[in-house]
């Protein structure tokens, strides 16, 4: 068993499929198939059950990748120690961030972290808070940029931020008339959410305490959109409101279409942001410093949260 057969076996993992996999690891498909048959020989058990339709990965096979995606990182590690000696950032880091967080964060760190750690490199991936959970424990990536208090995981964690929510309504909403907006108000109001999935979602339903209301039935219960983006653009056309996080009110959408946001100066209408990481990750500095230029580079809308 040597590194080469490890790689193989993670790639035919990830691709169901040996040509596939083959073509990623850059060799024959012939060669990829005989070093995975050595491998089962040598282990004593079948890791694939190989059909002409598809590729499966046994139960026995599975705990063997766990192994294989450890083994890979810590080989990964050595070199990063030896690259240490001449620059402890340097290299790519594989992040995840949920799509609430990613497009409004990302654009205020990139230039200042190649100004400051040229050498990092960044593998940015945009996915839900459960596909990149479960993307983490397998050693998919490094670390993740997540919105959840108390994610049922034995992951570390660095603090980063609390962001408030801010409300957006048309400008035509009674709310343009108010000097302040009470949870009264909310409780009145017709809330567009995200689709289930959304962690985003599931916040705002407890920032506005609509757990009780959604049982009682509203107009609003089944317009429910994908993206934030498409939230706004229902906003826009005078649908209802919506919870904007503070880094969102950057986004291009802020401007000419007639939304007006207001920060919800109410009990519990924020979410804390942290970056989430496995404990045996062997880059702790390169996760540090990407934490200190995220605070570094905050907006005067959010809160450090350390």
């Amino acid at each position: 068993m040597n590194l080469r057969d490890l790689q193989y076996l993670i790639a035919v993992a990830e691709t169901r499929h040996f040509g596939k996999a083959a073509q990623a690891c850059f060799v024959s498909q012939p060669t990829l198939s005989g070093q995975i048959k050595k491998l089962e020989q040598e282990l004593g058990v079948t890791i694939f059950e190989r059909t002409n339709r598809s590729v499966e990965i046994t139960p026995v096979g599975q705990g063997i990748l766990l192994h294989a995606r450890l083994m890979m990182e810590q080989a990964d590690a050595i070199k990063q120690l030896a690259i240490s000696f001449s620059d402890p950032l340097a290299g790519p880091l594989r992040i995840g961030a949920i799509p609430t967080i990613s497009p409004y964060l990302m654009p205020l760190i990139l230039k200042p972290l190649q100004k400051t750690h040229p050498q990092m490199r960044l593998v940015i991936s945009e996915e839900q808070t459960d596909t990149l959970l479960q993307r983490l424990h397998d050693h998919e990536i490094d670390a993740a940029i997540l919105a959840t208090s108390h994610p049922e995981t034995d992951f570390k964690k660095i603090n980063l931020y609390r962001e408030p929510f801010w409300i957006a309504f048309p400008q035509k909403h009674p709310f343009y008339t108010l000097d302040d907006i009470s949870q009264q108000d909310l409780d009145s109001t017709e809330l567009l959410l995200l689709s289930e999935g959304h962690c985003l979602a599931q916040q705002s339903m407890q920032a506005c305490h609509l757990t009780e209301r959604s049982q009682q039935g509203s107009d609003m219960a089944n317009l429910r959109a994908s993206s934030l983006e498409t939230l706004l653009q229902l906003v826009a056309a005078g649908y209802g409101t919506t919870l904007v996080p503070a880094l969102a009110l950057a986004g291009s959408w802020a401007s000419g279409r007639g939304i007006i946001t207001r920060e919800l100066n109410l009990p519990d209408t924020w979410r804390d942001v942290a970056l989430y990481y496995r404990p045996s990750f062997p880059r702790i500095n390169a996760l540090e410093a990407l934490s200190q230029t995220i605070l570094s580079n905050l907006p005067n809308t959010v809160k450090k949260n350390q």
